[in-house]
């Protein structure tokens, strides 16, 4: 837990429910053991048994027998997506036709209710309502019909067909003639009920029943199945007696008798009494009950349920958005106070802790950085993008309002590429704009683990030194080219491996600084070269900004990220606003717009408030490598589970395929909130950046194939982190639910939305009830617009919601369509294009077999001495030469056991080209090789302390401001100040750094960055190996 004082401004979370298993660590998302035969697998097989293996070789064109079950697995979940949306469907539309036909619905919402005396001139005949206001009656009436009275006695009304049947022969009720003297009503006084409606000037009104409640059912009324019966006039005719033998009056009489007001159990019992009361109900017809049926109100009872359950979350997210947008970030992004400034962490028992790097480093050139700037990267990956693109994001990223010597450009460049359209690969371009460092102009291929199969897990990149510079910005910049094995140089894209094994470079890198562990070369090659840029050791770092390398961040963006992790140090991930750079290029870009804001503004808003959010963008996100915890530090980021699970090469079912080939952004985050699930994930609206998006349909259609199905996987296993905030329909993890069905069921979702237009506007509204349909739909469909109007109060925003709405069947339809039909689909297809490059088939295919001993693995201390001892033996053969005396040569201990690299690429002859450059021969310190190999750190002016007399193992070191005029002391808060223009209410415009016209101003700068010196040797190609 954080001390006291440094939870960030998110809802404080507290213990909801008491589980067993809530303390236990969250089950590997990609299992070691697999398991051949699992419930999944045969029912994959079950339900495409109609395609053998035998029919998929040779017509489906997959030879390979896990393509096949990929396929066999699309199917079944594609079968459950088609089941879940029938359910849908069918409580939608059909739930309310089984259990409440219309017929019954349309006569309980139309009834005249008995007795009302708004409408007194209604009487009813046969059960339906007649108007009585232009009457004239035929006979002598004796009374004044009261409002909805029964007036079928006083008409002769013939033997139904009902009654003709032959079972109902021996049933005297159902042919017995009522218009006798006796039966209450003097015979029938107002004739035939055909003529006598007209002749008496009966108006009927509009098929409305006549509607009975309980209480209103009296003596010799009875009640079958729902419909209202008036029998006194028989009852009075036959004076009371039940025909001896009669079942059917035997019923009648028994109910009469009882006092039994629903006689619908009576009528049951065999065929001839249901036959009997349906000619009961066509004779002696009084109206129905108002009251619903069963059925009815079960429906009813069910809309109202789901209209509070969506609604109250469609509600509880709006304002739950509004209150973290007006009230919570801004806490957040808000320079931090000094008593939320901790010192810097680092490891004080590694062995590197205190050395200075010996190459005159340029760390030196870049001044302090403030107490409140925390050691950042800034990753950039790279594919196939061109120089603009690279450009514009380099120099929006060192643009920013924070101090070169706490950040560090980290770019990678995935292969040797060429992009559809460039005139250079892509290393070419992001080594042509910096400006390389002397102390590393020729920079040799180093072996590493990459993140694929078979052969392809070897991989080798080399690593450029330098500065990037733009305005009166240097920052230091590592460019790390993945160039590929000797074997692979002839390979269509040697050295590509995907952004997952980007990032993963960069995550072994610190995770291995961190805990010391053991590092293979590239990893001892970045060490040197970040702690010869930053003059620190890369245990320093704590944040790792993620950004594609089509995006431009705003410029105090960085800043105010950096200010939420200061101020809330449970916050393990952010990320800021993604704005569409492109928004006017074409029908589809325009499309994307709404749909990006309404994807930050209202649901990762949302889940801020309980610090859920369920994807951060790899276009723009910030993680933290390791947090501070009271005097100590955990890893996060760095986390050994985390990084070996994200680094998982072993990928064979299709759910295994979705989650990391397809949506690796979306993966790290789940992976984050499954090992770290009281950390919290976090959304920054003051954090804006720019990209571009998809402007042709077919590359639209490309991406979000990747991002649905990935989606969908994802989800799959969020909903099963049962300690997420929350709890029941008030929990995260209930809200995941949610949106993994209505993920799934986005196909149906526009069809029922277009149903329920034309029934909203057919309906005629006569009830509550009625307006259900019509209060969702606007709820739904207008809800954003009024999130629009309180946050940004841009109008703009209201016409792409209605672009967005009119492109609803792309949305909803077309694009879920095609990627559930494309589950087995595990290429990037259109989104990144190569040069001369086909279809792309994904990084997931095992070539080959891997030789781990090409990849040696050793700690820092081992690559060091054998540096050392690579430097003093060339130094004493320099001296005897120079002596003029090859006698008496020292015996120099190249073996593996002295640290030497088995099969690398000539590092010794790369490190003796530096020889100045030591961690270990300083003016502090002498290094000592005892018996066991290890190395320790004897002060100069205390020779015989030992290294276990270190002081503990994790300090914090304190490093000094920029100036005097620090932001901490009794001087006013400038970020405070400015930020106040930001708050609402008040008037102030928001001020993002002007970034919306970042093309114009930048060209000049552009043009007065260094170019890098010509002599030095271009990246990648085989003849590096010659």
């Amino acid at each position: 837990m954080p001390i006291r004082g440094e939870r960030g401004a998110t809802l404080r979370r507290g213990r909801t429910l008491v589980r067993q298993d809530r303390g236990q660590a969250a089950a590997p998302m990609i299992a070691k053991e697999k398991r051949k035969l699992t419930a999944w697998v045969v029912y994959s097989k079950a339900i495409s048994f109609w395609a053998p293996g035998v029919l998929l070789a040779k017509l489906g064109g997959m030879p390979d027998p896990n393509m096949q079950q990929a396929w066999r697995e699309k199917i079944a979940l594609f079968s459950l997506i088609v089941l879940v949306c029938c359910i849908v469907v069918y409580v939608t539309i059909f739930l309310a036709m089984t259990f409440c036909p219309q017929d019954v619905a349309k006569k309980q919402s139309n009834v005249f209710q008995i007795g009302d005396q708004s409408t007194p001139n209604t009487i009813g005949i046969l059960g339906y309502a007649y108007d009585t206001s232009s009457a004239h009656w035929t006979a002598s009436m004796s009374f004044t019909p009261t409002p909805g009275q029964d007036l079928t006695p006083f008409f002769n009304v013939p033997i139904p067909s009902e009654c003709n049947s032959d079972k109902l022969k021996n049933f005297r009720a159902a042919n017995y003639d009522v218009c006798v003297n006796n039966n209450g009503n003097n015979g029938c006084p107002l004739g035939d009920v055909d003529k006598g409606i007209d002749a008496n000037g009966l108006e009927k009104m509009d098929q409305r029943p006549i509607g009975y409640d309980w209480d209103k059912v009296g003596s010799g009324y009875f009640v079958i199945n729902g419909e209202v019966l008036n029998l006194t006039p028989y009852l009075l005719a036959v004076d009371k007696k039940a025909a001896e033998g009669d079942m059917l009056d035997e019923a009648i009489f028994g109910a009469a008798n009882a006092g039994l007001v629903d006689a619908t159990l009576l009528f049951q019992r065999t065929s001839e009494m249901k036959q009997a009361s349906k000619c009961l109900m066509a004779r002696f017809k009084a109206g129905v009950l108002a009251k619903d049926t069963p059925g009815c109100f079960a429906v009813n009872l069910f809309n109202y349920v789901a209209l509070i359950i969506i609604g109250g979350i469609v509600l509880t997210r709006f304002f739950m958005a509004v209150v973290f947008q007006y009230f919570l970030s801004w806490q957040l992004v808000r320079r931090p106070p000094r008593e939320k400034i901790r010192p810097l962490s680092y490891n004080a028992a590694a062995p590197w802790t205190g050395k200075k790097p010996q190459t005159g480093g340029a760390a030196a050139k870049l001044g302090k950085g403030e107490e409140d700037e925390l050691f950042t990267i800034m990753l950039v990956t790279c594919y196939s993008e061109g120089e603009e693109s690279i450009r514009g994001t380099c120099d929006s990223l060192c643009l920013t309002d924070f101090s070169d010597s706490r950040k560090l450009l980290f770019i990678v460049a995935d292969g040797i590429i060429k992009g559809s359209g460039n005139d250079r690969s892509t290393p070419d371009i992001c080594v042509d704009m910096i400006e390389q460092d002397e102390a590393f102009l020729d920079p040799q291929p180093c072996s590493y683990l990459a993140v694929a199969a078979g052969s392809k897990q070897h991989n080798m990149a080399k690593v450029y030194c330098g500065h990037y510079c733009v305005g009166d910005h240097r920052t230091p910049t590592l460019i790390v080219v993945k160039c590929g094995t000797p074997e692979e140089q002839e390979a269509p894209k040697p050295g590509n491996r995907g952004k997952r094994d980007s990032q993963i470079i960069l995550m072994n890198f610190f995770s291995r600084v961190i805990f010391n562990e053991r590092m293979v070369p590239l990893h001892y090659d970045l060490f040197r070269k970040v702690h010869h840029l930053m003059g620190v050791t890369p245990d320093l770092f704590e944040i790792v900004l993620m950004v594609d390398a089509d995006t431009k961040v705003y410029k105090d963006s960085l800043r105010l990220l950096v200010n939420c992790m200061n101020n809330d140090q449970m916050i393990m991930g952010l990320c800021g606003e993604t704005k569409i750079a492109n928004k006017r290029d074409s029908w589809v870009t325009a499309i994307q717009v709404f749909e990006y804001f309404i994807s930050h503004h209202l649901s990762k808003a949302f889940e801020s408030v309980f610090g859920g959010v369920t994807c951060l963008p790899g276009c723009f996100c910030m993680y933290r490598l390791k947090a501070r915890k009271g005097n100590d530090w955990v890893p996060i980021l760095t986390k050994p589970e985390i990084c070996e699970e994200y680094s998982q090469n072993v990928v064979e079912t299709l759910h295994e395929k979705n989650l990391l080939l397809l949506g690796e952004d979306r993966f790290l985050t789940t992976l984050m909130l499954r090992n770290f699930p009281a950390r919290k994930m976090m959304f920054m609206p003051q954090a804006i950046c720019k990209t571009l998006v998809p402007d042709e349909f077919k590359v639209l259609l490309s991406q979000r194939r990747r991002w649905i199905n990935s989606t969908v996987h994802n989800l799959m296993e969020l909903v099963l982190v049962r300690n997420l905030c929350g709890t029941f329909c008030l929990s995260m993890q209930f809200s995941i639910f949610l949106d993994l069905v209505g993920t799934v069921a986005l196909p149906v979702a526009v069809v029922l939305t277009y149903i329920l237009i034309v029934r909203a506007c057919t309906t005629k509204y006569n009830s509550v009830a009625a307006y259900l349909p019509l209060a969702m739909l606007i709820l739904v469909l207008f809800l954003p617009g009024v999130l629009i109007m309180i946050t940004t109060r841009k109008w703009v925003y209201i016409a792409w919601m209605f672009v967005y709405l009119l492109a609803l069947p792309v949305w909803n339809l077309i694009l879920p369509v095609y990627a559930y039909w494309h589950f087995d689909d595990f290429s990037w297809g259109e989104t990144r294009k190569v040069q001369g490059e086909g279809k792309d088939k994904g990084h997931g295919d095992a070539e080959g077999t891997f030789d781990a001993s090409k990849v040696p693995l050793k700690r820092w201390e081992d690559y060091e001495r054998k540096r050392l001892r690579s430097i003093r033996r060339k130094e004493r053969q320099d001296q005897q030469f120079d002596d003029g005396s090859s006698y008496n040569m020292p015996t120099v201990d190249d073996s593996a056991k002295a640290g030497l690299l088995k099969n690398s690429v000539e590092d010794s002859m790369y490190y003796e080209s530096h020889p100045g450059y030591s961690f270990m021969n300083d003016s502090t310190t002498n290094s000592v090789y005892d018996s066991s190999g290890t190395i320790g750190h004897y002060p100069q002016q205390h020779p015989q302390q030992s290294l276990q007399q270190h002081p503990q193992q994790y300090e914090l070191q304190n490093y000094p401001t920029v100036n005097s005029n620090s932001v901490y002391g009794n001087d006013p808060d400038p970020y405070g100040q400015s930020y106040n223009d930001f708050s609402y209410p008040g008037g102030g415009q928001q001020q993002h750094g002007g970034y919306d016209d970042f093309g114009g101003h930048q060209d000049q700068q552009y043009q007065q960055q260094q170019q890098p010196p010509p002599s030095r040797q271009r990246p990648g190609g085989p003849r590096e190996y010659n």
